[in-house]
């Protein structure tokens, strides 16, 4: 069983942050504000029944516990570009999926990782290192160390603005602290760092904080991060419910915005302070006018007023029990539980948020279940919801009610939205009426964000589901419009 897990000043964005082209798709969430909104596509609510599987990329290698892909594809030029969780970085013809290039770096990864594509180049992460790549050829042209194994991983994908590339490092281990990192685009030189965590931890045994999904970058180089909770989850017997660290424990579980060029803090909010339940706020925060709309394990949805940092909406979203304060000695069932809540990214166009949400509750206690609680748990057995919010007041559209968790985040192209649960099912739906438009199988399942770039679906089928038995064909599908 796998599951998931130049100056700025000068920089130029669209009204929705800068990004691919039209029928292109050059960054991790479509665009800089983190949208995941095509721009230029041709597929729609009536002609996406038309969808086809085009080609099949199989991936080589080993899978490992996340799977074999769980990044977002890239599309420009036609050329498609994709990171497996090995870190290794593939260039397929988009209209055959025939291999131009790889460019190996075999080192396992436990994701999401992915690309972005900005001036000729590819930018990733191994679990230890940023790099950049030549896109034409996959020549390095630069490689900075910045993370340890196994204190201090690796497991976004970047986000470049004008001349900087931000990334983070993640902490899992005893006494490790999650980092924010913005490097030289050209040279790979580290030009700032943020540590995550505002006090030294109370006691060794603590650790948390980075962040795990790719920032956001805004016009006047803000950049906004979601960060991860801290542990242990729980707490231990001697130091219950999170007593391992400090007070509200900031910055983890929180919105982050920093200036982008120097990494000093602008703001920030917390959205789930001591989090014992591991509630990471992990989600691109989303830019939409003068709102960023963030979300994360807690299952919540909230909306922030930009400029001020206050927050205008909240809206609760999926199963919830159990889900505040303090947790009693023995176990209870909380809901969302590790693997819950909202675990993948939104989606933000016409006015409405779109949210990929998972039912699935874990057995937690005061003093932690660690990996008993965790891996007790088969996520098949949770169910999905994927809603649409109202972007200025939260207020719920519509929501449909899916059999297995949304583990496929929300892609929008033009009126239809795409999203995709764990048993590899392709769902796309009327973004004004919820309607299903669409509807296909994978060849596996499915925990990764789908592309979209002009006539193109696609779909990083990565890892294994219960229903398929033996170990599926694990790959990139490109589905075509008919």
């Amino acid at each position: 069983m796998r599951v998931l897990f130049p100056l700025l000043a000068a920089l130029v964005l669209a009204a929705c942050g800068g990004g691919g082209g039209d029928g292109e798709w050059t960054a991790p969430n479509g665009d800089l504000a983190g949208t995941r909104s095509a721009r230029g596509s041709e597929i729609d609510a009536g002609n996406a029944a038309s969808l086809r599987v085009a080609w099949r990329f199989r991936y080589p290698g080993r899978a490992g516990f996340s799977g074999i892909a769980a990044s977002t594809p890239l599309a420009s030029d036609g050329v498609v570009y994709v990171q497996d969780l090995n870190s290794n970085v593939y260039a397929l013809e988009a209209s055959s999926g025939r291999r131009l290039w790889t460019r190996r770096f075999d080192v396992e990864n436990g994701g999401p990782n992915g690309l972005a594509l900005a001036d000729g180049r590819i930018f990733g992460n191994t679990t230890t290192s940023t790099f950049a790549l030549r896109a034409a050829t996959g020549r390095v042209d630069w490689q900075t160390k910045l993370g340890a194994v196994p204190a201090t991983p690796i497991t976004i994908a970047p986000a470049v603005a004008g001349d900087l590339v931000f990334t983070s490092t993640t902490a899992a281990r005893a006494g490790a602290r999650g980092e924010l990192v913005a490097l030289d685009a050209a040279s790979g030189a580290v030009r700032w760092r943020f540590d995550t965590i505002e006090e030294p931890w109370r006691f060794p045994e603590a650790f948390g904080g980075g962040a795990w999904q790719t920032p956001t970058v805004d016009d006047d180089g803000r950049v906004y991060w979601g960060i991860a909770n801290p542990a242990p989850w729980g707490g231990t017997e001697e130091r219950p419910n999170g007593g391992s660290y400090h007070g509200p424990a900031r910055y983890t579980s929180s919105l982050l915005v920093l200036a982008g060029q120097s990494g000093t803090l602008a703001w920030f909010d917390q959205v789930t302070p001591h989090d014992i339940r591991d509630y990471d706020f992990q989600n691109p925060p989303v830019l939409a006018g003068d709102l960023v709309v963030g979300a994360g394990k807690a299952g919540r949805v909230l909306a922030w007023n930009r400029e001020s940092g206050e927050r205008v909406w909240e809206t609760e979203v999926g199963l919830h029990r159990n889900d505040r304060g303090p947790l009693p000695r023995k176990l209870v069932s909380v809901c969302p539980g590790f693997l819950g809540g909202v675990e993948t990214p939104l989606a933000v166009a016409d006015g409405r948020v779109f949210v990929p949400v998972v039912d699935l509750c874990y057995p937690e206690s005061s003093r932690g279940s660690g990996n008993l609680g965790f891996y007790r748990v088969d996520p098949a057995r949770g169910k999905g919801r994927f809603t649409a919010l109202d972007l200025e007041t939260g207020k719920p559209f519509w929501e449909r009610r899916l059999p297995q968790p949304v583990f496929g985040c929300a892609t929008v192209s033009n009126d239809v939205v795409f999203t995709s649960t764990y048993d590899g099912r392709l769902y796309g739906f009327d973004t004004e009426t919820g309607e299903t438009v669409w509807e296909a199988r994978a060849p596996a399942g499915i925990n990764a964000c789908p592309a979209v770039a002009g006539n193109l679906l696609l779909v990083q089928a990565g890892t294994d589901h219960p229903s398929f038995g033996e170990v599926p064909p694990l790959a990139l599908v490109a589905y075509r419009l008919g």
